[in-house]
Parts: structure tokens; sequence; C-alpha cells
């Protein structure tokens, strides 16, 4: 089947090559095409696939450029176009080509995705803002809005590189991309109404960890249970400290805490662990994090929405998960309910971000659902 697919893509890659742009379009518009570059055939384990450097709306409004990564199906578009499936990837640091979508050695696609193109559906990928080509500073990590600009303008960015897609998308995240996923889907109504959104899928998406955060401060102890939390802690200061520049997010933070902000911000996850090898997050800070202003602020950053989807949602969920503990999955759920959202829940027993048969069941079932009206050109 590879082999018919690279004799069979030759089409599509010719127009991915003749769609780009020599250079940056005159006025930096939210999902304006900037550039098109074509990988070698066997990139990411496709037969052929695409960067797409971009125009995305950033933390201020501005617009800043990203990058993603785009694949299309073998052959020529059917006549309303491709339908779209957007990845969005897991924590993978705060600096440029830590997102792992668009670099020249990036890991191969996940098998679902392969599938997904083999079956006619586009794949796109963001790296997310600060992740991808471009150095616009520390990447706003769990910022959710720019995570769903991300995603959303990358659509618009790939339908002008690549007239054979559709206006009809959908969104998978895993991890941090499970909350983006969640808030490309609240956002997409009122950010690209001009484009036809089916549905969304989430597999141990973060959620509810702001809720938390009173509970930390310099009392943490230094416990190896507890080092993904510094880790994760350490990326959401950071993240936050460039997002919002009106907060003083140092106000918090101990000279050991600054100095680790100070340094993380233009790594990848490897090299964060690295760096906070032997501290806690209780020496991170040197105030609670639960005063009004702060709670405040950071839930505006980073909170999941829980009313107001109107495209159906699939939860994925491991109740083992310990890098998003199950008590927040309960949470959203919960809340998910509350407010009526069309959602349903497959659960699972495995590590975080694992997919049992029933998980994979569900997630070509649902696809196949969201998917069955024909695609709007």
């Amino acid at each position: 089947m590879l082999r018919r697919a690279l004799i069979g893509s030759a089409v599509a890659v010719a127009l991915l090559a003749t769609a780009a742009p020599a250079t940056a379009a005159p006025a930096a518009t939210p999902g304006g095409l900037i550039d098109v570059i074509a990988r070698p055939a066997g990139w990411r384990g496709m037969a052929q696939g695409a960067v797409i450097d971009y125009w995305m709306t950033g933390s201020q409004g501005e617009p800043v450029p990203a990058s993603g990564a785009l694949f299309v199906p073998a052959g020529p578009p059917p006549p309303d176009g491709w339908p779209i499936m957007v990845y969005d990837h897991g924590t993978s640091g705060l600096g440029p080509n830590c997102g792992g979508q668009t670099t020249p050695d990036a890991e191969p696609l996940w098998p679902l995705f392969r599938d997904l193109v083999a079956r006619g559906i586009a794949v796109v990928a963001p790296d997310y803002l600060g992740l991808g080509r471009f150095d616009t500073g520390t990447h706003p990590y769990l910022e959710i809005r720019t995570e769903a600009t991300a995603a959303i303008d990358l659509v618009r960015a790939a339908r002008a590189a690549n007239p054979g897609l559709s206006r009809t998308w959908a969104v998978f995240g895993e991890s941090q991309g499970g909350q983006a996923a969640l808030g490309a889907a609240h956002l997409q109504d009122t950010y690209a109404p001009e484009l036809d959104f089916r549905g969304t899928i989430a597999l141990d998406p973060e959620s509810d960890v702001e809720k938390v955060a009173p509970l930390m401060g310099p009392w943490v102890p230094n416990a190896r249970a507890l080092d993904k939390i510094t880790d994760f802690s350490a990326y959401i200061l950071a993240g936050l400290r460039a997002a919002r520049p009106d907060f003083d997010v140092d106000h918090y933070l101990s000279p050991t805490g600054r100095a680790v902000v100070d340094s993380i911000g233009g790594l990848c996850s490897a090299q964060i662990t690295e760096r906070l090898a032997g501290l806690s997050l209780g020496d991170l800070l040197a105030q609670p994090l639960v005063d009004d202003r702060f709670r405040s602020t950071l839930t505006g950053y980073m909170e999941v929405p829980v009313a107001g989807y109107d495209r159906p949602i699939l939860l994925l969920v491991n109740a083992t998960d310990t890098t998003v503990p199950s008590p927040l999955h309960a949470a959203l759920m919960a809340q998910f309910a509350a407010h009526g959202v069309d959602f349903q829940t497959v659960f699972g027993l495995g590590a975080h971000t694992d997919m049992n048969a029933a998980m994979h069941e569900a997630t070509a079932a649902f696809i196949a659902r969201i998917f069955a009206a024909p695609a709007v050109s």
C-alpha cells in the first residue's frame, strides 16, 4: 500500500510545491500562509508531507509566525475536498523546535493518523506558539487560547497551501494537546465561523490544574514522587510569565525559582527535567499560590471551558493515569455533565495517553460518525 501511495502522491506533491510562496505575505494575518516546504518521501513515515509556516494569533492578540505539518491523501481530492483532522501533541518543552512536528528528524506519525490519511482524511499538526521553526520567545505552556489559535490558523493556512482541502475539520489531542483540542473546539465557532467543525477527541487531557494551584507553596517537600509536579509547575510558571507580562510572576518565585524560570524558556522537555533535577516545587516558590489575583490570572490563562461546545466530544481517559490524575479527569466529566455538554467517555487502565482496543474502536466510530456527512468545500 505504501508503494502505491508513493506513486499515487505525485499530483499532491506537485500541488504542494507549486503552492509555496517565496516570501511572507505583505500583511501578517492570522491564518495567512508564509511558506510551504515539501519534505522528502518517507518523512514521518508518510509517502509525502510538507511543513506549513503561517501566521497565528499570539498571546496579546497580535499575529505571530508559527509552523505545523501537513499530510494529504494520495491522488486527486474528492469534489468537496479532503476533510481535515488536526493532531495536537503533548508536552514537549518550551523552546524552538521542541514541538516535534516539523523538524527533518521528527518521529513517525501515529498509525492512527497514517490510517486516516490512507482513508482520505488530511492531517495537520501544529507545533504550537514558540515550539516550532520561529523563535518567538518562551512557549506559553497550557495557554488555552493560543493552543487553540495555533490549530485553527493552521487549518486556514493549510487550505491556502492546498486547494484540495475542504472546510470540514475535527481535532484529536493528547495530554497538553487534549486541553488544546478542547480549547479549539470551544473557540472555533466565534474565531473561525467560515470553517465546518465536526468534533473533538481528547486523550487524557490536562484540566482543572488551576484549581489545585492554591495548594502549592514553599512548603512542598522534595520527594521523587513529586518530580512531575515540579516539572509541570515550572513549565506553567515560565509560560505564564511569558504570556502575561503585566502579571508579576516573579513575586511568587524564590531566587532559585527565578533562576530556573529564566533558564528553561528555550529548552525542550529532557533538558528541563535535567535542569530541575534535585529541586522541589517548594524550592521554586517564595509565596504560596493562594491569593485571588494569582488564581484568577491562572484560570484565565489555562482553564478548560466546561460549557458552550456546539459539537460532540469523545473523552478517552485512563483511570490509572498519574500524569493527569484521575480525580482531575473525573472533575472535568462531572462539569461537562452538569452543563449538558454532548460528550461520551471511554475508559482505559493504562499509563498516560495509552490507548486500549476499546479506545481505538470508539475513536474510529466517532470519526466515521462526524465525517459521515459530506465535507464542505
